[in-house]
Formats: C-alpha cells, structure tokens, sequence
C-alpha cells in the first residue's frame, strides 16, 4: 500500500501473456492479485486474450475491470470466433473522453493505441496506452501517432510495452523530445531481464517522482510490469 496516496497518482503498465511456459492456464485471479498489490489508480495491460479463458470461465476484458478498478476501456486489435485479443485500459477515476486509434502498419499485425482524458483528484491526466509492432519502421511511424495522441494542455503519461530496444530512430528517441520523464527498467525476458520494453514516458518529466518494478511477476509473464507515481497538482 501507498502511504503518500493522498499527493499522488499511481500508474502500471503490465504485458500478462504468459508464454515461454508462465502462467498456461492464463490464471487471472494471480494477475490480479499481483496489480492490487501495488495499489494502481490507472493500469494499462497489454495481451488481453479472451482466446485463452478455459471454458466457461469469465471474459478477461470484463473481469479485469472491475477486478481492479472501476472504468474499463478494451482495444482489440484480433476478433476471432476463439474470442477477442488486445489490450485494456483501466481507471478508478473517472475517465471523461477516450478514443482508440488505429496504428497499424501495413499487413502487419493490428495495433492499436487508447487516449483517455483521466479526472484525477489532482486534475485532468492525458493517458495513452499501446503496444507497439515488431519493426523498425512501424514503431517510428507509431511513436509519431503516440506523441500526437499525447499533446493537450494536462499533464501526459504515454505508457505500455514499445517493443523498443533499438537506440537510432527509436520509440524513445522519439518521444523522449516531448515526454522527457522516463522509466528505464529491463522488463524481458522476465526470467532473466535484458530488454528495456516496457515503459512509462510523462510530461512534465518532474511529475514523475517515483518508479518501481515487480520481479515477482516472472511466475506469471513474461514481462515484469512497471509502476510509477505521479505529482500532477504541482506539475
């Protein structure tokens, strides 16, 4: 639990597909065991996959809503007649305008990213949640559409898994021009971290006045969730 919950607003972004052999039998009550845990206000979860509920079980994209807040929004990118395959964003503050944007490039996989305006008790939060391609290109062309759906006159937090370990043209080089406060945690393979996919980019970069990650996630993904705390009052 926080004890500063009062001052600030917590944020997690988290990819819960369990491959590599975590979590086969995509059990959502440990995930959401895990993300109460740290006592989020706005999580985004990436690899929503409504394909791998076991027979009669609940439908993630609304049992993780009210499991772990209050406002749901899905982006599913794959529909299939197995079930839907995407992300969620999800609030427990209320959330006062949203979009889903449509990023995907080429014949490449659907991509899909969320703008929401949050109403924080400490004002307004633009929050755009995604989970970007594979390639190169596709990233650069995606980041431009992040920063894009970014821009307003509240505080920003642009959060998820990027994909990104690639240093020129990056994601990050693209978005750390306007969202200069970033996480830098190595967050795959969860087992043994290596890569710098998973992150959290905000504007102001001094919002952001603490960062953590959950190791103990491995046993169930293959990527370790992020967290961050946000000051927006004195942004």
């Amino acid at each position: 639990m926080r004890a500063n919950r009062a001052d600030t607003v917590r944020v997690m972004t988290w990819n819960i597909h369990g491959t590599f052999g975590r979590n086969p039998r995509f059990d959502l009550a440990q995930v959401v065991k895990l993300v109460r845990r740290w006592d989020p206000d706005i999580v985004a979860l990436q690899e929503v996959d409504s394909r791998r509920a076991l027979a009669g079980g609940a439908n993630p994209f609304e049992f993780l809503t009210t499991a772990v807040g209050i406002y749901g929004i899905g982006a599913k990118s794959i529909t299939s007649a197995d079930g839907d395959y995407g992300q969620m964003l999800i609030s427990r503050f209320p959330v006062t305008s949203h979009e889903i944007r449509d990023i995907s490039f080429g014949e490449r996989e659907p991509r899909r990213a969320i703008r929401a305006v949050v109403e924080t008790p400490q004002g307004p939060l633009i929050v755009v949640a995604t989970h970007l391609g594979l390639s190169i290109s596709e990233r650069r062309r995606q980041a431009q559409a992040l920063v894009e759906l970014s821009a307003g006159d509240a505080p920003a937090v642009v959060i998820g898994d990027f994909n990104d370990w690639f240093w020129p043209g990056s994601v990050r080089a693209v978005l750390s021009k306007t969202l200069r406060g970033r996480t830098g945690y190595r967050t795959f393979p969860s087992a043994f971290p290596l890569l710098r996919l998973d992150r959290i980019y905000c504007r102001p970069a001094q919002a952001m006045v603490a960062t953590f990650v959950d190791r103990e996630a491995r046993a169930l993904s293959d990527h370790l969730p992020v967290i961050a705390d946000f000051r927006i009052a004195t942004a």
